[in-house]
């Protein structure tokens, strides 16, 4: 496979090098494996830290900025940061008001996380943290117990990002973020296998007309395989259980994101069928977002993320956003 890469051993390093070369207003620990706020601690300002494998860039370093994250902890390929890391993020960004950890359900990040909780409350931060495990495809999975996290990250990385940058408290931060958890449910879906610089090929064996329905962001199996769909057909099978499992009562926010190896246009031309889809289920779409937002390398596909909405949603959800990755009203 030709990657536009060093050797597999530097990437990450080599990805936060140049991340730090082009984004001057972020502070990048190439060594520590961190990207934080270059203005962080913010005085009175709850703190936001994720963090996980790397590979689904821009989750979650390209989220570090004004309306979303104030750090984010990077691990190697699909692997968890380690407790240090996240201990050393949340000492950066803890102004006081204390800091909330946001966590996709992965064991490794779940355990890790909750280690550096401790470790960081030994140290006088506050600590509160959400799960994300918003994924209906499978329950239990090759890196998790329970529900995967995904697309879902994203919402509440930048709805509860907004509140923090009000000045809300930690308490109003951790509810509003597990309440978007709650109110989002996502379903991927692969058209190719992922390759991991350390491997060179293909993770898993995906036929040329098939696809996987209910792909994880590490290649972890789905529901099923199928012969290839088309991009209606994949909207229908997507927006039907996700509908199932989430159950809207009104608008909802739409992401449709991309898996890192398919072009705008086609996933342009998935969101057209996916708000066919919603339309004809009488869902109204309140917002929407669509591009490469939580990848899985150079994985073909796409995924799709509902957020049940209200107006105090949609306003956060608006408000100035200012990241590599995010960015309107500043």
């Amino acid at each position: 496979m030709k990657m536009l890469i060093n050797v597999p051993e530097t990437v990450v390093a080599d990805g936060l090098r140049g991340m730090a070369a082009a984004h001057p207003e972020l502070t990048v620990d190439v060594d520590n494996r961190l990207v934080v706020r270059r203005d962080a601690p913010v005085a009175g300002k709850v703190g936001l830290v994720s963090g996980g494998g790397s590979g689904h860039e821009p989750l979650h370093g390209g989220f570090v900025g004004r309306g979303m994250l104030d750090a984010a902890c990077a691990g190697e390929i699909f692997t968890s940061p380690v407790p240090d890391q996240m201990t050393r993020a949340a000492a950066a960004v803890d102004s006081g008001a204390g800091v909330l950890f946001i966590v996709k359900n992965y064991t490794g990040d779940v355990l890790n996380f909750q280690m550096a909780a401790e470790l960081a409350e030994d140290e006088g931060v506050r600590i509160a943290s959400v799960l994300i495990n918003d994924d209906v495809a499978v329950t239990d999975s090759l890196f998790t117990a329970g529900r995967r996290g995904t697309g879902a990250t994203l919402f509440v990385e930048k709805i509860a990002g907004a509140l923090a940058e009000e000045g809300a408290p930690l308490e109003a931060v951790a509810d509003l973020a597990k309440r978007i958890n709650e109110a989002s449910r996502s379903f991927g879906v692969a058209l190719t296998a992922v390759t991991t610089p350390a491997k060179g090929s293909p993770t898993f064996d995906l036929p040329a007309g098939e696809l996987e329905l209910g792909i994880g962001i590490h290649g972890e199996p789905g529901r099923e395989r199928r012969a290839m769909m088309t991009a209606r057909e994949i909207a229908d099978a997507a927006v039907d259980a996700v509908l199932e499992d989430l159950r809207p009562d009104g608008p909802v926010l739409a992401l449709v994101n991309g898996m890192g190896g398919t072009p705008l246009l086609e996933l342009y031309g998935f969101n057209a069928e996916v708000h066919r889809a919603l339309a004809e289920r009488n869902v109204p779409v309140v917002r929407t977002l669509v591009g490469n937002y939580v990848t899985s390398l150079d994985m073909a596909g796409c995924s799709l993320t509902l957020c049940r909405a209200d107006d105090e949603t949609v306003r956060l959800w608006d408000a100035p956003v200012s990241t590599p990755g995010l960015r309107w009203g500043c």
